[in-house]
């Protein structure tokens, strides 16, 4: 779930071009190579030998990178990079457990937050090339009676409109307590998340702009229990988790607040204010829209997996990746069902990202099978300094984000 109620912190902040990396870091990767890089490979291929050049230039390409993310003032980062040989690395920096001094567990356990959003609306676009759903009908048609509010109706809006924040709903985190300064502890219903939304207007007539809003994906949800019978954290794990083999991804029940461990620890504050922990919370007050825990080789493996058709049929996938713009959204972003395309210095990668108390993470796959997830233990928005003006503060935790988005294209790209 994005953090609506601080500043700037948006899902999906692409980063600026990269320029070519100078000639002091070039002479590095020389100079690390030629200590040892390439013990070995006298016996191995030439092809062999220029993957592990490769990779070494990538591991210092993306140390450097993650030692900016921490100079930024992120207390920690995980990174994991597989590459177009199928191999994934992991990395770590900073400080996983601020109480310890412990550095993050390469590969831990985080909370992925709105990343979350996609593996539902994998889930509801199988049920479409199942003939369970229709991607254009209203969502009246399977949740009669439940979307209506003082201007809109669930006879007009669509479950297309839903799943591409299309259907001007009102995102419900601004009546819910979900300020991601404080760590929540209440335990919520779908109904109960989405009461309080439905009582206020529009931002826009359903179909007309993109805007962002948590709302449609707790509707989504709920679309999901409806048309297989069961929860949907069963049916995201039936359809989506156990599918692609992803054993370290898991949608918590009701009143399960506990991280898993190996972990890296979240943290929370209002801008200029002390980071206190927050790993340990209950998730239900994101729902359907940020519920999810997963480790950053699983998400790999996941984005790596839909954009590759291993979940759905073509058509399905093909409407998934449908684009369309955010008048005032991020550059070089594009947005689909669930599943966004962000244009990087080497190319494109399909993602989607997330923001929850203590974790904020980007990232995503490549049509060449490269992908990338960078995840920090704190919101940007908890490490900026507290002005007098919003606007300031926005700019300053959007430098933050630039700086994540950096690693990404680092990790990736080079």
């Amino acid at each position: 779930m994005p953090a609506h109620i601080q500043p700037a912190a948006r899902p999906n902040v692409p980063s600026p071009r990269r320029r070519r990396p100078s000639r002091a870091i070039a002479g590095a990767v020389a100079g690390a190579l030629a200590v040892g890089g390439l013990s070995g490979c006298a016996t191995g291929t030439k092809a062999d030998a220029e993957a592990e050049i490769g990779a070494a230039k990538n591991e210092l390409a993306v140390q450097k990178a993650m030692q900016q993310v921490v100079k930024a003032g992120f207390p920690g980062v995980l990174v994991s990079v597989t590459g177009k040989d199928g191999k994934t690395r992991d990395y770590s920096a900073g400080v996983g457990d601020r109480e310890t001094g412990e550095a993050p567990p390469k590969n831990g356990y985080v909370r992925i937050a709105s990343n979350t959003k996609s593996f539902v609306a994998a889930t509801v676009l199988q049920l479409v090339g199942e003939g369970k759903v229709r991607l254009d009908a209203p969502i009246d048609t399977y949740l009669p009676g439940v979307v209506e509010g003082p201007d809109y109706s669930g006879k007009k809006i669509t479950v297309r409109h839903l799943l591409g924040h299309s259907s001007g709903l009102p995102d419900y985190t601004r009546w819910v307590d979900a300020d991601t300064r404080n760590v929540p502890d209440t335990t919520y219903t779908a109904e109960q998340l989405l009461k309080p939304a439905l009582k206020h207007k529009a931002e826009f007539p359903a179909g007309q702009k993109r805007s962002y809003s948590n709302t449609n994906y707790i509707i989504a949800g709920m679309l999901v229990e409806k048309a297989t019978g069961e929860p949907v954290g069963e049916a995201v794990t039936e359809r989506v988790i156990d599918r692609l083999g992803l054993r370290h991804t898991r949608w918590p029940k009701p009143g399960e607040k506990i991280l898993p461990k190996p972990r890296m620890e979240g943290y929370v504050a209002p801008p200029g204010g002390k980071l206190r922990k927050a790993t340990d919370l209950d998730p239900s007050v994101s729902g359907a829209a940020g519920m999810l825990v997963s480790r950053p080789r699983d998400l790999n493996a996941y984005f790596a997996g839909l954009i590759g058709g291993r979940l759905m049929p073509a058509a399905q996938l093909a409407e998934m990746r449908k684009t369309v713009k955010e008048e005032g959204g991020m550059p070089n972003t594009v947005f689909g069902l669930g599943l966004d395309k962000i244009t990087l210095s080497c190319g494109d990668i399909w993602g989607h990202g997330g923001d929850i108390h203590g974790f904020h993470s980007r990232g995503g796959a490549a049509a060449d099978g490269r992908a990338v997830t960078v995840v920090t233990n704190t919101l940007p928005a908890a490490i900026i300094s507290e002005q007098s003006s919003m606007e300031a503060m926005e700019k300053e935790a959007m430098k933050k984000m630039e700086v994540v988005m950096d690693l990404v294209d680092t990790a990736i790209c080079k």
